[in-house]
């Protein structure tokens, strides 16, 4: 299985999972002239993917999505609630309503080789998700945009071979910088975003000896750094004495906001 990151960041998301049958793309939050191009650095195309996965409708999600549907024609897979909001965003254009398609938090779907597992994430938008993709071979996962986790989350991502995996803020950057206070106890709160702390907590309790890389995304530009981001998380695992596991023990990296990852094969 191939799992690269076209984007991940505060200002645009998406993210190309697939095997040699099968390949799909989770979210659509740059240009449609970005993702052809990072699509393009690992010898695919936006016509290649099977289907377009949406974690939930805000902006730096779905800013692309309209051009992306209208000059591909990917079908688009998300829960009902994102659906909804998505058809009222002006800003996306119109939109065929045949290229949408339902899907339900812990219902499995299939499209070609790949089983998608949508689960239910905390976040502040209409029906948002997270998604676990498989094979007969290997299992990924993108986990972004969650204020906590919970048993359930724990549980879809153990046992994988890969995951992108969100970190977002430094707290104490997110505590002392400029943004308003309402904002800055939404990011914080059980409907905002992990924080590196929290990443790293919630990664030690889902490390097994078949994970090949972990991804962290979604960083946050005025509260984070990628080398912060990367110490803490690794700092976390190392001293969580619940894990066998050290940070150093396996492979970790950060997906650039502006750049295209590298290719991880499974």
């Amino acid at each position: 299985m191939d799992f690269f990151s076209i984007a991940s960041g505060s200002s645009g998301n998406c993210i190309c999972v697939g095997d040699s049958s099968t390949h799909v793309m989770i979210d659509a939050g740059i240009s449609g002239k970005r993702i052809e191009a990072g699509m393009n650095q690992y010898d695919y195309t936006t016509a290649d993917m099977a289907g377009l996965l949406v974690t939930h409708e805000h902006s730096d999600h779905v800013s692309g999505l309209g051009v992306i549907s209208r000059k591909y024609h990917i079908p688009i897979y998300a829960t009902a609630g994102t659906i909804r909001a998505i058809r009222s965003m002006k800003s996306l254009g119109a939109i065929d309503d045949t290229l949408f398609h339902v899907i339900k938090p812990d219902e499995d779907f299939v499209l070609g080789s790949l089983k998608i597992h949508p689960f239910h994430i905390s976040h502040d938008a209409a029906d948002p998700v997270a998604y676990r993709i498989e094979n007969d071979k290997s299992k990924v996962a993108v986990c972004t945009d969650l204020g906590y986790y919970d048993n359930n989350i724990v549980e879809n991502l153990t046992g994988l071979d890969a995951m992108l995996l969100e970190a977002n803020h430094d707290i104490h950057m997110l505590e002392v910088g400029s943004y308003p206070y309402q904002l800055k106890q939404r990011i914080l709160g059980n409907y905002g975003h992990l924080s590196n702390e929290t990443s790293g907590k919630l990664l030690s309790k889902v490390l097994n000896d078949n994970i090949k890389h972990v991804f962290l995304g979604h960083l946050s530009h005025e509260n984070n750094y990628p080398d912060l981001a990367y110490e803490t998380v690794r700092l976390e695992v190392t001293m969580d004495e619940t894990t066998p596991y050290k940070g150093n023990d396996f492979n970790i990296t950060v997906a650039s906001r502006s750049e295209v990852s590298q290719l991880v094969v499974i």
